[in-house]
């Protein structure tokens, strides 16, 4: 098989992004907040250092994106045990709403039927004027 063949064609992130988001469900930072009141999740899946720098959502729960999958698969013995049952609503954001559109797409591939993405992520929250702590990251 020549190189040529053996090539795909190359899809900008922007497009790829599009696309996953068309099938996503994904919720602004006021819905994000209801779903937490009533028993859902919000997780966070950015680096520490962004979460020093900007603050942290009281009772978010963090989990580090590389090792996200593993942590809410049903079927993990890896699973966190603040996940709770697959069915429990989850909300999961990053710093700006970009990474956990993915992580959220990877999540559903695994059963996950009731997380979201929340549109704007952590910016978009704080931006709302919901509470916000500071986190001592020594």
């Amino acid at each position: 098989m020549s190189g040529t063949e053996s090539q795909q064609t190359a899809v900008a992130v922007d497009v790829v992004l599009a696309e996953v988001r068309t099938r996503l469900r994904r919720v602004g930072p006021e819905e994000a907040a209801r779903i937490q009141h009533d028993g859902g999740l919000l997780i966070d899946i950015r680096p520490i250092e962004q979460r020093a720098a900007e603050g942290e959502i009281p009772g978010s729960l963090v989990i580090d994106r590389n090792v996200l999958e593993w942590r809410l698969d049903p079927t993990s013995p890896h699973r966190h045990p603040e996940a709770g049952s697959p069915d429990r609503a989850a909300v999961v954001f990053c710093q700006e709403g970009y990474a956990s559109s993915f992580a959220v797409e990877a999540l559903e591939r695994l059963g996950l039927n009731r997380v979201s993405d929340l549109k704007g992520g952590f910016a978009a929250w704080k931006a709302a004027g919901l509470p916000v702590t500071s986190i001592d990251h020594r």
